[in-house]
């Protein structure tokens, strides 16, 4: 599947809600509110991300979609009414009804009997905000905070835990924190070392006059 360069992909957990025995809704929730979650960890690096309770405000959900993998048929869409996208008290929770057409059908099935039981989501980033701290074991820790989300294009139904999408989403963002930080260490270090050179060039203009 192509990545859309300006898209972002996040995994959740799927959940399967049974009306009654003619319908098949699917439901559960694309993220939480205010709550950190790890996007990535190494040796000597964290980092984590927290969506605001007022991210989806102002975000477009003209016509959100539900497909399998971001890609092909389209199993549940907000225009004929077989999808709702509504933030509530604790996040965006999602409710998709696959009982119109047999894929649909047998997609239900398969997240009914645990075969899939992963979604992602893909948005676009409207605002944000970071912050680097450490933690008690000295880790960097680099928490960023999605304060508006422009667009929500579609959410999915996923073969693995980590699809291809998000991974490379993922991958992305973290690359773009850890030239950031690096950078970040690069400018201190510099001015750190132009301070020690005025302190000893003022240090020996004081000796030349004797002071």
């Amino acid at each position: 599947m192509p990545v859309k360069s300006d898209r972002e992909y996040r995994n959740m957990v799927l959940e399967v809600h049974m009306a009654d025995d003619e319908e098949k809704i699917v439901r559960g929730y694309a993220t939480v509110f205010n709550e950190p979650y790890t996007l990535y960890e190494a040796n000597n690096f964290r980092m984590e991300e927290v969506v605001s309770d007022k991210a989806f405000e102002n975000t477009d959900m003209g016509d959100v979609i539900m497909q399998y993998d971001h890609q092909g048929r389209v199993f549940a869409r907000i225009s004929n009414n077989t999808l709702t996208v509504t933030p509530d008290e604790r996040g965006l929770l999602i409710e998709a009804n696959l009982g119109g057409t047999e894929l649909g059908r047998q997609l239900y099935e398969e997240i009914k009997g645990g075969y899939t039981n992963k979604m992602s989501f893909g948005f676009t980033v409207d605002g944000e905000a970071y912050e680097d701290t450490r933690d008690s074991d000295g880790k960097t820790v680099t928490v960023r905070t999605i304060t508006s989300i422009r667009k929500l294009y579609d959410v999915s139904a996923v073969s693995l835990p980590a699809n291809d999408a998000t991974s490379i989403s993922v991958r992305s963002l973290i690359d773009g924190e850890i030239e950031r930080i690096q950078a970040e260490r690069l400018e201190a270090e510099k001015r750190a070392k132009e301070t020690e050179r005025l302190k000893l060039r003022l240090q020996l203009e004081r000796n030349r006059h004797g002071n």
